[in-house]
């Protein structure tokens, strides 16, 4: 398989180390906001090229699928070259930062094209376990976290660029929250710039906010996010039923029930197999095993976004 990828930061380079030990999978093409990064990723590969256009990447190699790993402002035009040439793609969060991928979403169902996005948190052992779990209690709450600090590049805190944190990063606790119990009908916001804007110059996203749900099964569940912090502090989901407390973060799950606690950590590379599995999906044609299809992860998009709307409105949205 010939892969392509769109991005030279982060997630380019980690998706990419892993697409390295998978045989059968040749690297061949990198694409960026610049030639001379593309080019500098492209040399780590024997295969590989470099370009500064997607269009032309796509003219010059006959690839099999692509990655998309760049900032939230940036999607809309890559997808579109891709459905309009029927390539495959795998998607990292956000799908972006406003309402463009429900026109991307249409044309993706009118081509039948296989897609993926990169909602890791699906893939995990422990999510996995979490969704056993569900079956032997009700659940009546939940309370989601990402509590960390502000990422230190530009497009982060600008708002029209990134969305805000809660599309940008806490997209993943939401997403999560879906995954475990359903659609969400109801949200509403109460964001603010308290500390950042005046640290570090250019900063616009709310650098504190919480956000309260209501699901379509009568669940509420409210997640907050700060980037005031020096370090990451808190990100995850606890759930609280009438058996006890399920409390998932990324490596770590506890589960408390009366005086009795378990833990379980996590086992497997979440990222491996949400890779093994979009592949896998591309070579068969068979989607079937994909937890997160950009059809999805626009419920999930909707729900970021529908946020920064209520916290702008002082008004709940509902979502239907």
């Amino acid at each position: 398989m010939k892969i392509g990828f769109v991005g030279t930061g982060w997630f380019t380079k980690t998706h990419a180390s892993i697409l390295k030990e998978i045989d059968g999978v040749d690297i061949t093409a990198f694409c960026g906001t610049s030639l001379e990064k593309a080019e500098k990723e492209a040399r780590n590969w024997s295969n590989a090229a470099g370009y500064s256009n997607v269009e032309e990447m796509l003219d010059k190699q006959k690839l099999d699928a692509v990655y998309i790993c760049v900032p939230p402002h940036a999607h809309g035009e890559i997808e579109a070259a891709l459905i309009d040439r029927n390539i495959p793609f795998f998607v990292e969060k956000p799908l972006g930062n406003n309402e463009e991928p429900n026109d991307l979403a249409r044309k993706i169902k009118e081509k039948g094209l296989i897609t993926s996005v990169g909602y890791h948190w699906r893939y995990k052992d422990t999510t996995n376990r979490v969704l056993s779990l569900l079956n032997e209690c009700r659940v009546g709450m939940a309370l989601g976290y990402w509590m960390g600090s502000m990422p230190m590049v530009p497009w982060w805190r600008d708002v029209h660029k990134s969305g805000g944190q809660f599309v940008e990063q806490t997209t993943h606790i939401v997403d999560l929250l879906r995954f475990l119990f359903g659609d969400i009908n109801e949200v509403y916001a109460a964001f603010n710039n308290q500390i950042m804007q005046e640290k570090v110059e250019g900063t616009t996203v709310p650098d504190v906010g919480s956000v309260t749900m209501k699901l379509k099964n009568g669940m509420i569940a409210t997640i907050s996010n700060t980037c005031i912090l020096k370090n990451s502090s808190k990100v995850g989901l606890e759930i609280y039923s009438d058996e006890g407390i399920i409390e998932l973060s990324n490596d770590l799950l506890r589960v408390v029930s009366g005086n009795r606690v378990e833990e379980y950590k996590e086992e497997t590379n979440p990222y491996l197999a949400e890779n093994k599995i979009f592949l896998n999906a591309v070579q068969t044609g068979d989607p079937s095993k994909i937890l997160s299809t950009y059809h999805d992860a626009l419920k999930t998009h909707r729900v970021t976004v529908a946020a920064n709307q209520s916290a702008i409105s002082g008004q709940p949205i509902y979502l239907g």
